[in-house]
């Protein structure tokens, strides 16, 4: 029954999930605040919760403040307990829009892609809400040649990534000739450089919460070389073909090839659709960094010492098989807007790879119902929706009583940061949010003058 609730929950109910983030428009913005109860792993807290945002010409900015309180009236200490949590309450700071000639932005990184994806895909630099980093995106569109660049975290090393492409044939007289002019030719390196990034075994020491690694195949580097071509491109329809490889130095290879398709001349739909077949060797990962990468680089079952860690998945990724990946999104009149993908290697049993986000929120309706889902290592059917450590989960369903009032319930299956004796973080483990709550959410336009 449970998985009945969370499917329908999946399919009818994303602020976090977007395809692309999505901003107030110029010149405008929203004050969203309120308060409620939050159940953290059966935890009762008292929350409060106040997140602004505020756009100007090419300019934005975000805040994220929250607060809970338990019943003594005493603040979780989760909430501030490292330099980053302080920074994280600016969530962003940003100038233009993804796939703008200029995007950058401070703050929160969600679901980044670099070129294709077959590096770095949706990555998420925070894996909860209790150990929120901050990142740089900076990406530059010339026309002729551009970068995609990213770093995860400013407080220590971390996931960095950037992608420089050119369109050769712009350059020369080649640039009137239809199909081949638009050649565009990538360039991608990734690395991480955080301590644990290649770490395969250790010790924990159960009394003195320390840590000792004893396999350590240092940061993990990725490049790579891409190509793609945009077949056709109306306002109507397009299509690109694309063909990426990648190494992973010091392990395996791998490519892709893939067709990519957006629908725009369907009236009140419109669509995209990506399908791409994978070519994977030994200890090769395609989309090593991925959305569940930061809980998933290394974590430690503190109860029996175990270590398990995405460096060890590339090391036993012997015999891997190709497989396909497709993706599908679809939104109606903006009133709908739904985003479906999934992996799966031809004879590896467990390389599913699920995402879903849904988004049914019309601005005059007078109710919300929003989600998005993310699981790795998907075994069978039955698997898919099972919470475990290779899940994550944000839901709300809500109504509004009035314009500016929303009551609705939270529901998110995410992890939250193990500590050594140092306070220092050297594990996530799963962690269970229940909150009903309360916002007043009020638009404002500054031209205006409301």
């Amino acid at each position: 029954m449970k998985k009945v609730i969370l499917f329908l929950l999946l399919i009818f109910s994303i602020p976090s999930f977007a395809q692309y983030e999505s901003f107030p428009l110029p010149n405008e913005g929203q004050i969203n605040g309120g308060f409620g109860l939050n159940y953290i792993d059966g935890d009762l807290f008292y929350s409060f919760h106040f997140r602004p945002e505020l756009s100007f010409l090419n300019f934005g900015v975000g805040l994220d403040l929250t607060l809970d309180f338990d019943k003594t009236g005493k603040l979780r200490k989760e909430n501030f307990n490292e330099f980053s949590d302080y920074l994280s309450i600016i969530r962003y700071v940003r100038y233009g829009l993804k796939n703008d000639p200029l995007f950058i932005k401070l703050g929160a990184i969600d679901y980044y892609t670099l070129g294709h994806g077959s590096v770095m895909y949706r990555y998420n630099n925070n894996a909860g809400f209790d150990n929120r980093n901050n990142g740089l995106v900076f990406d530059v569109d010339f026309g002729n040649f551009g970068l995609e660049s990213i770093y995860s975290r400013f407080a220590e090393a971390g996931v960095a990534g950037v992608r420089g492409f050119v369109r050769p044939l712009q350059f020369t007289s080649a640039s009137t000739i239809p199909i081949i002019s638009n050649l565009e030719v990538g360039v991608t390196y990734a690395g991480d450089f955080n301590d644990n990034a290649g770490i395969t075994d250790g010790t924990y020491n159960h009394e003195q919460r320390t840590f000792a690694a004893v396999n350590d195949e240092g940061s993990i580097n990725i490049v790579g070389f891409d190509l793609g071509l945009p077949v056709v491109s109306t306002s109507m329809f397009s299509l690109d073909l694309y063909y990426d490889f990648n190494k992973i130095i010091n392990f395996g290879s791998g490519s892709a090839a893939g067709v990519i398709m957006n629908f725009g001349g369907l009236g009140m739909v419109t669509a995209t659709a990506k399908l791409e077949r994978r070519f994977n060797g030994d200890n090769y990962i395609p989309s090593y960094f991925n959305t569940l990468y930061e809980s998933q680089r290394f974590r430690i079952d503190t109860a029996t010492g175990l270590v398990y860690s995405k460096v060890q998945q590339l090391k036993a990724a012997t015999d891997n098989s190709n497989g396909y990946y497709g993706e599908l999104g679809v939104n109606v009149l903006g009133m709908f807007d739904v985003v479906g993908s999934y992996q799966r290697l031809d004879k590896d049993p467990d390389s599913g790879i699920l995402f879903i986000s849904a988004d049914v929120s019309p601005e005059d309706a007078p109710y919300v119902a929003r989600a998005g889902y993310s699981k790795t290592n998907i075994k069978d059917e039955k698997d898919l929706f099972t919470l475990d450590d290779r899940s994550y989960l944000f839901s709300e369903i809500g109504y509004k009583p009035m314009p500016y009032l929303l009551i609705s319930m939270l529901y998110s299956w995410t992890f939250s940061p193990v500590r050594d004796a140092d306070d220092n973080v050297i594990s996530y483990k799963t962690q269970k949010r229940i909150e009903p709550r309360i916002s007043f959410i009020y638009p404002f336009n500054t031209n205006s003058g409301n």
